[in-house]
């Protein structure tokens, strides 16, 4: 899942950075305030790490953003400021969670976990569709109670789908949630059709219930 980090101390920003991808998210950072409103406004993110003071503004005007963009992401405000103040307004404003710095590392990934299963789980810690059951987590999935081996990719590409069931998804889109920001410079987005193709194949072999269907001009969908 993509995370992005809106930070401005340059070493805290570092080792979450670190930290994160060695949890296998993917992670995208932004150091001041305006490069922070050009990536909520342009990409979509599964969590929104959101440090309140920030160069040339405040992390508050970016939530404000967000929510005025009717945007999903999760947010989590990471701030020194621990006032309850403070607390009270990012809250109110929609945010989802609030850790006060400094802050342990293991315990900001269980609360992302947390804030993502809210969002895009219903809270519940499996997505379930047909025979398959994938929990995030874990990083596992079931087929009638077997376990399927899939890679990293696989696996979030599977996800990204199990959470939008039966929902055309644009490949720009899929492309960017599951590979990052930068993918789309790319000059062909044609890798995605070969890892539909094998992860087709591993759910046909293992006779799940679901299928990708290709939607011609648009992306695929998860029937």
């Amino acid at each position: 899942m993509k995370i992005l980090i809106i930070e401005d101390e340059p070493d805290l920003l570092a080792a979450l950075k670190q930290f994160l991808e060695g949890e296998k998210f993917i992670v995208e950072t932004a150091d001041d305030y305006f490069l922070a409103m050009e990536k909520v406004g342009t990409y979509d993110y599964d969590c929104i790490l959101l440090d309140i003071m920030l160069p040339n503004g405040s992390g508050i005007d970016i939530l404000k953003q967000i929510k005025k963009l009717n945007k999903k992401d999760a947010v989590i405000i990471l701030s020194a400021k621990d006032s309850v103040e403070d607390k009270v307004l990012g809250l109110d404003l929609g945010a989802d969670d609030y850790l006060a710095k400094p802050f342990n590392l293991m315990e900001l990934h269980s609360r992302i976990k947390s804030a993502i299963r809210r969002n895009n789980q219903d809270g519940e810690k499996s997505v379930d569709f047909k025979n398959v059951k994938l929990f995030f987590e874990d990083r596992e999935v079931l087929v009638d109670g077997v376990e399927l081996i899939l890679n990293r990719k696989e696996f979030d590409l599977l996800y990204y789908f199990m959470i939008r069931p039966e929902k055309t998804l644009q490949k720009t889109s899929l492309a960017e949630s599951v590979w990052g920001d930068h993918i789309d410079q790319a000059d062909s987005l044609d890798f995605i059709y070969s890892q539909i193709k094998n992860l087709r194949k591993k759910l046909k072999d293992s006779n799940a219930a679901i299928d990708f269907q290709a939607v011609y001009g648009i992306g695929y969908k998860l029937v």
